[in-house]
């Protein structure tokens, strides 16, 4: 069976409301492993968070499989939830970050996270969140007490029940699957699907946009962009085995 091919765009926006773009993102093909972190704490603080976490992923390497990957981020992980939290009790404010990770080895693929910064992977024309958003309004979905539809726009939607960094530890959560042919996957943070409806994401993802995230971000700040917007895609197809003939074959 061939390889999957990957090739990947990232981009990031303050948007138009916000004066510090608090998020970062990191991408190494090479490695197989893309993150989206969304700070949060107000001024350079949430910068500073996901910083913290893009840093630490940047030092992961590709040492066997895909388990080994992925135990190998979420180490990072870990390791930058320490960090982010030891600094805020340093400095006597409070400050974290989401996290969002796509880790691809041969035809397996990985997903990290903690906070509502989300994982997409759009299969034969259809969007599939591949996370659930750890926060209040989730909970309160999980629960009965409101409808899926309220969720847009509701008052408790940035209140997140799991971040990287605000607690001495942290729980990452994780899915694995078996990635395809012409697979497409969507990092993003809550600036995009906070604006932006599934359908309308999935749109712009099927049309096979030279650069997405540039025009993803420009239907956010069409939009108003009420907040940062970072998003990173990631396209797999197959690649092709070339076979050369010697130069003096006969044919």
């Amino acid at each position: 069976m061939t390889a999957l091919r990957t090739e990947w765009r990232a981009g990031s926006d303050v948007g138009a409301v916000r004066r510090l773009n608090e998020d970062s993102w990191h991408a190494d093909g090479q490695v197989g492993l893309w993150a989206v972190a969304d700070g949060m704490g107000g001024l350079s603080a949430g910068d500073r968070a996901s910083r913290t976490i893009a840093g630490a992923l940047a030092g992961v390497g590709r040492r066997g499989d895909l388990e080994t990957l992925l135990d190998d981020a979420t180490r990072a992980i870990l390791a930058a939830n320490g960090a982010i939290h030891s600094e805020s009790l340093a400095a006597g404010a409070r400050m974290g970050s989401t996290i969002v990770a796509l880790a691809i080895v041969g035809r397996r693929f990985g997903v990290l996270w903690a906070g509502d910064s989300r994982a997409y992977l759009l299969r034969a024309g259809r969007l599939h969140r591949l996370t659930r958003d750890h926060s209040q309004v989730q909970e309160m979905i999980d629960r009965g007490l409101i409808a899926p539809e309220a969720a847009a726009g509701h008052p408790m939607g940035h209140v997140l029940s799991r971040a990287v960094g605000v607690e001495p530890s942290v729980e990452v959560a994780s899915v694995i699957d078996t990635a395809a042919d012409g697979d497409v996957f969507l990092l993003c943070s809550d600036g995009l699907h906070g604006v932006l409806t599934d359908d309308e994401i999935a749109a712009v993802l099927d049309r096979a946009q030279p650069d997405v995230p540039a025009t993803l971000i420009r239907h956010c700040l069409a939009r108003g962009a009420p907040d940062n917007v970072t998003i990173v895609t990631v396209a797999l197809d197959e690649t092709t085995a070339l076979i050369f003939q010697p130069a003096d074959a006969v044919i």
